[in-house]
């Protein structure tokens, strides 16, 4: 029993001595209870939208104040003529738009009814489908006050009109988002295992006491991904395309551009990856638990990152796959330039480049 006993304290002395281990053991579930406690709702709440007011009247004003009043919709914009609703779209910065007719209250007291038109960007389209169910939900309450303080009877009618996906098929969501964990997942996870695989077995040394340099045998390990990599997002992009009528309404170039630039930052990601791992199964699991779940979660792909609490939003702007489903959802649904994605395309090149500087800086210090 002694020996037992002291088998048992050396083996919770090797824990207690891998720092890794440790992290993995306690930081990742309070990690995860995090994010599947804060980030996955069906909920929307602070959703930017735009108001278009034709009428500028005393009842669309308490429409509008009743609407800002919502914790689910936050007024970013007033919108002066409805050509220029498409444009906000583009732009990526608001989810809707709420077009009040022209006359609003003169229509409301001699016709008795008058009418709300509610325009959603469908690109998301659960998102597209609760602002419409949400801005009904608030003009019944408003028609209900309205009933109370006056007994003749009148009607607000909604009329929903959907943008970019208006038969709302979940597909238009999903191939962007499978796309972009396929291309995390083989160029991220297997690069930082393949180079922790080389570490393992010790050969990775012999590869740099060979006539190549230390980067040329980096880029050499991590080429086959980016070739890999592309051929992945070919097939997806033709399978939604031909199988399930996923538009491409931008342009091809520009998309392919934008996915091989996502490859590059996934790659040089799972490189530093694996600049912090000594073994195959720390690389596996930092990939897993640490990158493929906020991949999933943050990013956007199936919970609006909007809905989210305040610290959850800071923290998905440092994922790369967010300003990707943005990009890839802009050029195939939207059929947007440079002009409009832009912002989002720099920050992807910072990330890329900082990923490697880093990831070059940690390979010196350690393998010179």
């Amino acid at each position: 029993m002694k020996r037992f006993i002291g088998f048992v304290k050396k083996e919770f002395y090797h824990i207690f001595r891998d720092k890794r281990s440790l992290f993995i053991l306690f930081g990742m579930p309070i990690a995860q209870i995090l994010l599947f406690g804060f980030a996955i709702t069906n909920e929307i709440n602070n959703v930017d939208i735009a108001i278009l007011d034709q009428s500028n009247d005393i009842e669309t004003q308490k429409i509008i104040y009743k609407i800002k009043a919502s914790p689910y919709f936050n007024v970013a914009n007033q919108i002066e003529k409805e050509s220029d609703i498409e444009s906000e779209f583009k732009k990526g910065k608001i989810k809707a738009v709420l077009i009040f007719e022209p006359n609003f209250s003169k229509n409301l007291e001699t016709k008795k009814i008058a009418v709300v038109q509610a325009i959603t960007d469908a690109t998301e389209p659960n998102v597209a489908n609760t602002i419409a169910n949400y801005t009904s939900a608030i003009i019944q309450n408003y028609q209900a006050q309205k009933k109370q303080s006056n007994s003749n009877q009148v009607k607000v009618e909604v009329q929903s009109r959907m943008f970019y996906n208006p038969e709302l098929k979940s597909v238009f969501n999903f191939v962007p988002g499978v796309m972009t964990v396929i291309l995390m997942l083989v160029s991220a996870m297997m690069t930082s295992i393949s180079i922790t695989r080389e570490k393992e077995l010790g050969t990775m040394e012999i590869l740099l006491v060979s006539p190549l340099k230390p980067f040329q045998v980096i880029i050499g390990k991590v080429f086959p991904y980016i070739f890999l990599s592309i051929i992945n997002a070919i097939v997806i992009l033709v399978l939604g395309y031909f199988v399930f009528k996923m538009p491409i309404n931008g342009s091809l170039f520009l998309l392919a551009f934008e996915s091989i630039l996502f490859i590059i930052s996934a790659l040089s990601l799972g490189i530093l990856i694996s600049t912090v791992s000594n073994s195959q199964q720390t690389a596996m699991m930092l990939s897993l638990m640490g990158l493929m779940l906020p991949v999933i979660i943050l990013s956007g792909f199936i919970f609006p990152v909007n809905s989210m609490p305040l610290p959850m939003q800071v923290i998905s702007n440092i994922i790369p796959a967010k300003w990707f489903i943005i990009i890839v959802k802009a050029i195939m649904l939207k059929g947007v330039g440079i002009q409009y994605i832009w912002k989002e395309t720099l920050i992807l090149i910072g990330m890329t480049v900082f990923f490697i500087t880093l990831s070059i800086k940690k390979y010196k210090i350690r393998l010179e």
